[in-house]
């Protein structure tokens, strides 16, 4: 992507825009000047559909007028505004400029609005059905991306209208959350855990940790190994939510169910990623979001 930084490209589109301008005065002159004989009746020899002529008529003035005002107006708006590779018009506008422009007015017009909401609880804004409708607005444009416009999320991005969560799901961690993002890192055990046959017996043993369909005896053989992974989920398999470790009890997958899955999770670890939106939104933004999605299994009917 460097290469598209080199001061060529500036000049380069800069030359094509001109050169396209020119192009069009160029066709105008010539096609002005160009004579075609023409018979007696006016037309130019050729015929199609058998009684299709072409006439040998000069260009309208009021078309040649209009491809003139086209070209002139083309000249000031290079002028005025940016096209010319990296010359940025004699008026300074900019679609940074512009968009700014319009996220600080709307900043402004919702001020007070966002004020309310930030003198109140999360389970207040959870209860206020104006704040929900910001909130989901939010939400849409920001997080459904990955978790889905029902919030179910899908592989390798979390539920968030169940009651299982990774760090946490009291509304000041999912504020934290949005706020700082997270880096889930799930290193690879199979040397900690031994063999390539033990790797498959911890896979058979976290199973049956969920009730999941599994074979007893590998289980059986996998239950002293998996103290390799017992530093972060825990002994019994609860995970940790310190540490964002996943609860293994309790039959939720984020990144795929089964022996293969976890044998692949065992063997090649797994990184996950959640984007700051610290910058992106302000405090009283977070602040409804973070209701918002509190209230997505905290209201009656969630997914327990």
């Amino acid at each position: 992507m460097s290469d598209f930084n080199n001061p060529f490209w500036s000049v380069y589109v800069a030359a094509l825009a001109l050169v396209g301008i020119a192009g069009c005065l160029i066709l105008l002159w010539v096609t002005a000047r160009k004579k075609v004989s023409a018979g007696a009746d006016n037309t130019t020899g050729h015929v199609w559909d058998e009684d299709l002529r072409e006439m040998n008529n000069p260009l309208p003035l009021w078309w040649v007028g209009l491809f003139v005002i086209t070209i002139v107006f083309g000249l000031g708006y290079l002028v005025a505004y940016p096209g010319l590779g990296s010359f940025a018009g004699k008026l300074g506008w900019s679609t940074r400029d512009e968009y700014q422009s319009e996220i600080d007015k709307a900043d402004r017009e919702l001020a007070p609005l966002y004020a309310r909401f930030q003198s109140m609880t999360p389970e207040a804004i959870a209860a206020d059905p104006q704040a929900m409708a910001v909130g989901e607005r939010l939400f849409m444009n920001n997080c459904a991306q990955c978790h889905g416009s029902d919030a179910r999320g899908s592989k390798g991005f979390p539920n968030l209208a169940d009651h299982d969560w990774l760090y946490g799901g009291a509304p000041d961690t999912i504020r934290e959350t949005i706020t700082k993002g997270r880096n889930g890192t799930m290193p690879p055990m199979a040397a900690a855990v031994g063999a390539s046959d033990d790797v498959k017996n911890v896979a058979n043993y976290v199973l049956s940790l969920s009730g999941s369909p599994h074979d007893s005896l590998r289980a059986s053989l996998g239950k002293p190994k998996f103290i390799a992974c017992a530093a972060c989920h825990g002994i019994d398999g609860k995970g940790n939510q310190a540490l964002g470790a996943p609860n293994l009890t309790d039959d939720i997958w984020l990144h795929g169910w089964g022996e293969g899955a976890i044998m692949a999770m065992v063997n090649n670890g797994k990184m996950s990623h959640m984007p700051t939106q610290e910058g992106k939104l302000t405090p009283a933004q977070i602040q409804v979001l973070a209701s918002y999605v509190w209230s997505l299994s905290n209201k009656p009917g969630a997914v327990q």
